[in-house]
């Protein structure tokens, strides 16, 4: 198989993981969402890393004591501040609802994440990206590709449209159920800043290359010497989140919750997959003066929901180092395709739980036509790499 289709293949197997992942999260029961998010992220951002690093490279703390400062400073720079637009993700659910937020976040992530470090690149000439923008447009291959990522960015905006018409057509009442809090300029805001602020995983992993480097030349494989570098970014990713669910532990005093058998009756109606800041979901509601069985806290089950959500999202960056380890000098298509994989998983899920219930025509039409689209520039980025790879420009 050429190392371009190959390439195509783990960013989608990646979108498979980012867009599956928070389905765990629906059987965690009397837990608030800053409790099972930080147990979930501990496994994404720690552990996994980690543990895949270790088995998978060779010499990870020599290659990671190897670096500058500089080098790990900027990629866990980044990192953070990747970390905060997750944070504000939720916020962007929060006031647009899951189908509109999620197309305008992803949107500007795609856009910032895959144009701006080629771009950038023309003004500071020692950033870690291969090529200027001006290098890739000048080729037929560069040409290809950027047609492909126009067209990913034409599929997300159709999407988007998709989840504004399904969710104008719903009735009122079900409308203040599912969007209690909607709120449009609020919510373009945040999800601008969530998108922008998300974008910042894509300038860590470039920050991030002289790591992968290292690995490679310390003799691990070329499709494993991108895990090390995730160990630094994803740190920073911990750092944000770990501040903030701490915080909203306290704020909410649900901190008791990581080894209580039994949840306060305040917080009995917490649990599955939450609305971001504060997670509160009706999946499992406890009336007031319930009984011991209704407030008691299934432990085990949480804690390995929440280990398998938190793996399963680390999956997706997992994949997407083999991936971007395919793409040569169009490695910034990296992050097109792992935007655009996730829309499409994401959906698929959202079909699979009967989310487009009701729908008129023009919804089903328009989100269909959307993933299309996503699917088209999977194929035509993938194209742009293999005219590339076959020019002999890998």
């Amino acid at each position: 198989m050429p190392s371009a289709l190959l390439g195509v293949v783990f960013h989608w197997l990646g979108g498979l993981a980012s867009g599956s992942f928070y389905v765990p999260y629906r059987g965690v029961r009397k837990w608030s969402w800053e409790t099972y998010w930080l147990v979930g992220g501990v496994f994404s951002w720690i552990v996994c890393p980690l543990l895949l690093a270790s088995i998978l490279t060779k010499d990870v703390f020599g290659v990671l004591g190897s670096q500058s400062v500089s080098t790990l400073g900027w990629t866990f720079l980044f990192g953070a501040l990747w970390g905060t637009g997750g944070l504000t993700f939720g916020l962007a659910m929060r006031y647009l609802g899951m189908s509109l937020g999620m197309g305008v976040a992803l949107g500007y992530c795609a856009a910032f994440g895959t144009l701006l470090p080629p771009t950038i690149k023309l003004l500071f000439p020692d950033i870690p990206v291969a090529e200027t923008i001006t290098q890739i447009a000048s080729t037929l291959a560069g040409q290809v590709t950027l047609l492909g990522v126009a067209v990913c960015l034409a599929g997300i905006f159709v999407a988007a449209l998709a989840g504004a018409t399904k969710e104008k057509e719903m009735p009122a009442e079900e409308k203040q159920k599912a969007i209690a809090e909607f709120n449009f300029k609020k919510g373009i805001l945040v999800a601008t800043f969530s998108g922008v602020m998300s974008a910042c995983f894509s300038f860590g992993l470039a920050a991030g290359n002289p790591i992968a480097a290292a690995s490679a030349a310390a003799g691990t494989s070329v499709i494993w010497s991108g895990l090390p570098k995730l160990i630094v970014v994803m740190l920073g990713g911990f750092t944000t989140n770990f501040i903030w669910c701490v915080a909203l532990n306290f704020k909410n005093r649900t901190g008791y919750q990581y080894l209580a058998s039994h949840v306060r009756e305040e917080h009995a109606h917490h649990g599955g997959l939450g609305s971001g800041e504060h997670g509160s979901s009706t999946t499992a509601s406890t009336p007031e003066g319930g009984s011991s069985d209704d407030l008691k806290i299934p432990v085990l089950a949480n804690y390995l929901f929440s280990a398998l959500a938190g793996t399963t999202w680390y999956f997706q960056f997992f994949f997407y180092t083999m991936g971007e380890t395919q793409m040569g000098k169009f490695g910034f298509a990296s992050w097109t395709l792992h935007m655009a994989s996730i829309i499409i998983f994401s959906t698929m899920w959202g079909w699979i739980f009967h989310e487009w219930k009701g729908s008129s025509k023009k919804a089903h039409g328009l989100i269909s036509a959307g993933i299309a689209m996503l699917i088209l520039s999977t194929i035509i980025i993938g194209i742009g790499t293999y005219i590339k790879a076959a020019a002999g420009g890998h």
